[in-house]
């Protein structure tokens, strides 16, 4: 069976397990790389003085890791510029934030072409490439000028934007055709991909066949699917019944000495709705006095990106906003907001997801969003907690059963908590267990192998 060779902007050496405070995605990537073998390709996160192109292998756990360093100068322009600052806030529908600067462009491109040189000699004449996310749009050409003949696919983990605010990006049509270099184009949702598609035909005369599911453009064909990412949903229960998450499900419940704790997770980012969140949850307080001192909000906000501006400013928002919100309702015995800035490890969130009555998952756009899935499979059957999401969050197309709410509305976050705080065991559980069943059906390895058959089903270009 043909090796897996997975690309991507960052690289997770191999931990052994899931505790580890890893993000969704490289949970994910771990998963599929343990059950095909293979390489993980990417950057390793540090800086050097000047690019040099030597490579770190690592061994271990069913796959090999692979990742470079990058010079000071490929860092700002490829990484902190163009896809932080450009392509990121556009994905995200925020071009009032994205910043359109050529030396971020020339960056970003001299990037993939580095990454392009440096993993061409790992690749063998059987292996799949599956390249993943944004920072890394034009790597299959890059790899296609160096004679890689392999299949090649690509995975968008954010949000393709529609048609017009594409059209803003200086390079879009540069950057679109770039695309057509590969032989198939995962998306999460039919809405990201059908924005892709609207972008392909109508601006570039680009021809959709085969019902859509293939997009041709100046002699290239390019399959165009819908596979939403899953969790590794047998693992993460287990992970919530571990020792380490009971010890923590037990320290929040006596922490909220009776109340109901609300929590969310969430990247400090101005994508994931954090500012009105806190505002909708405001207004709750506000309107149901009642209700306010029996529960709390617990949010837990690991900085990143913390070199660029705008997300300095959303961290300086949001502590304004708690301690706004903290000093007008809080009592002696009571702080309606707890207000973290930092992460912690799975098994430690595991036990708090288990332990929280609500989950608040609202961001304002997102690709898909793996924790509205962790927070499911973390709860107890006999008494699950309600997730509360966003309808513009990807997940929300395959969690139907989750309260949906519109994020920029504080009335509907206030009117979902109230629903679910009050909302009887018996539809809870039924909530809870149509959401389990999809997540477990459509887990990781669904998705993994969903968009690996359809590579591997590409025939290999003639020599």
């Amino acid at each position: 069976m043909s090796r897996l060779i997975v690309i991507s902007n960052r690289v997770s050496a191999p931990q052994g397990s899931h505790s580890g405070a890893q993000g969704g995605l490289a949970v994910a990537l771990e998963s599929a790389l343990r059950e095909m073998g293979g390489i993980w390709f990417g950057w390793s996160g540090e800086q050097i003085e000047s690019f040099s192109g030597q490579v770190n292998l690592q061994r271990g756990d069913g796959y090999t890791t692979a990742t470079v360093d990058l010079e000071e100068q490929d860092i700002d322009e490829y990484y902190n510029g163009y896809a932080n600052r450009t392509l990121w806030p556009l994905f995200h529908y925020r071009i009032d934030l994205a910043e359109y600067e050529r030396g971020f462009a020339g960056g970003y491109q001299r990037v993939n072409e580095r990454f392009a040189e440096t993993v061409r000699p790992l690749v063998e004449a059987e292996d799949s490439v599956w390249i993943q996310d944004y920072h890394m749009i034009p790597l299959g050409q890059e790899l296609r000028k160096r004679g890689c003949r392999n299949r090649i696919g690509f995975f968008l983990h954010t949000p393709w934007p529609p048609r017009r605010l594409l059209a803003t990006l200086p390079e879009a049509h540069e950057l679109v055709e770039t695309l057509f270099a590969y032989d198939v184009i995962g998306f999460h949702t039919e809405e990201w991909l059908q924005s892709f598609c609207d972008f392909a035909t109508i601006e570039m005369g680009a021809t959709s066949e085969e019902g859509g599911d293939v997009i041709r453009y100046r002699g290239r064909s390019v399959r165009v699917m819908i596979c939403p990412i899953g969790i590794d949903a047998d693992a993460f229960r287990k992970l919530s019944e571990s020792e380490t998450a009971r010890r923590t499900c037990e320290q929040m419940q006596l922490s909220a000495v009776g109340r109901a704790m609300i929590v969310g997770v969430d990247r400090l980012d101005y994508s994931k709705g954090l500012e009105e969140r806190f505002l909708g949850y405001e207004r709750f307080l506000t309107e149901h006095p009642e209700e306010r001192k029996l529960v709390f909000l617990l949010q837990i906000a690991p900085p990143s990106r913390a070199s660029v501006q705008s997300y300095q400013h959303i961290r300086n928002a949001l502590e304004g906003l708690s301690g706004r919100i903290n000093g007008a309702h809080a009592d002696l015995d009571w702080v309606p907001i707890r207000y973290v800035n930092q992460g912690y490890p799975r098994d430690v969130l595991a036990g708090v997801y288990r332990a929280s009555r609500i989950g608040l998952v609202t961001p304002l756009r997102d690709g898909m969003n793996l924790v509205a899935k962790e927070y499911v499979a973390a709860q107890d059957p006999e008494d699950p907690g309600v997730l509360i999401l966003s309808r513009f969050a990807g997940a929300a197309e395959q969690m139907r059963e989750a309260v949906l709410v519109n994020p920029y509305s504080a009335e509907e976050i206030s009117d979902a908590i109230l629903t679910a705080l009050q909302m009887p065991r018996d539809e809870r559980i039924r909530r809870w267990r149509a959401m389990m069943d999809g997540i477990e059906r459509e887990d990781v390895m669904w998705w993994r192998k969903r968009f690996t058959d359809a590579l591997t089903a590409v025939p290999v270009a003639a020599e």
